[in-house]
């Protein structure tokens, strides 16, 4: 079953640290992605690149007729579309609305905020409002565009299957808890266990077991009086412990160095990386 989406219209301007997620996860909806790119400064628009991205360049006003009028130019209207400004504030668990709404089968399906000085009562100036989501059809696309700068929500054909729906706040999804966020330390054991980092699987056990070997060591000297089979056992274990934990540092050194160097040489002599 071919996705809902023919495309997904990404509207940002530099957002590196999220460009590449957004656009894998946009893949699993939508057969193609493109961004609309409104003057980054940063890597956004070369990381775009790099995973497959189409990139436009949009200096226009971000209502929308603009957004309509521009993806027309573009060639960009032959099926279903969603336009997807990425702010500050929109997060990622948003998108499955926006998916869901563009199952519903509208023409035009125009998600948005108003400022609170705009009467709510009187007819909805498009160009007045802030868009959350846009999502057209190849028809909607269409007469969107031939739109005036003016216009309203009156101004949409009777013919065009539209809805507009003012988004008043972000909606708060509910979210299960789970181990890696029900507290600080239990995020630092999965991440531990996920990055397999060496300071970390055998630093800290290293140091822990050192420091507990070294500090019953001391006490061996005046805990046992005499020479028998249980202070020779508890001084071999607490030997074997101090022992342990200096060679799970060392392990833990050596191999976090040999992992920067290896990491050194594959990008000097551009080798792949595994996956």
């Amino acid at each position: 079953m071919s996705p809902p989406l023919e495309r997904v219209v990404l509207i940002a301007e530099d957002i590196e640290l999220r460009i590449v997620s957004l656009i894998v996860r946009c893949r699993e909806i939508a057969n193609d992605i493109v961004l609309f790119d409104t003057g980054s400064t940063d890597e956004t628009v070369d990381l775009a690149k790099e995973v497959g991205c189409s990139v436009v360049d949009y200096s226009g006003s971000l209502t929308p007729q603009a957004l309509a009028q521009h993806a027309e130019s573009n060639g960009l209207d032959d099926g279903l579309v969603l336009f997807l400004p990425i702010t500050p504030m929109w997060k990622l668990s948003e998108l499955p609305l926006s998916v869901n709404r563009a199952r519903e089968g509208w023409d035009l399906h125009y998600l948005y905020r108003q400022g609170s000085g705009v009467d709510s009562n009187s007819s909805l100036v498009l160009e007045e409002s802030t868009v959350s989501h846009l999502i057209t059809s190849q028809k909607g696309l269409r007469h969107l565009a031939q739109l005036g700068a003016d216009a309203t929500t009156d101004d949409v054909s009777v013919d065009i299957r539209a809805r507009f729906v003012k988004s008043e706040a972000p909606i708060q999804l509910p979210q299960r808890q789970s181990l890696a966020t029900a507290s600080r330390f239990a995020q630092l054991f999965y991440w531990m266990l996920e990055s397999k980092h060496p300071l970390l699987l055998f630093g800290i056990p290293g140091v822990v077991l050192f420091v507990l070997g070294y500090r019953l060591s001391g006490d061996l000297a005046t805990m046992f009086t005499e020479l028998n089979s249980t202070s020779i056992g508890v001084t071999l274990i607490t030997i074997a412990m101090t022992l342990v934990g200096l060679f799970a540092m060392m392990v833990a050194l050596i191999l976090y160095i040999m992992g920067k160097q290896v990491a050194r040489i594959q990008n000097q002599y551009n080798w792949p990386k595994e996956g």
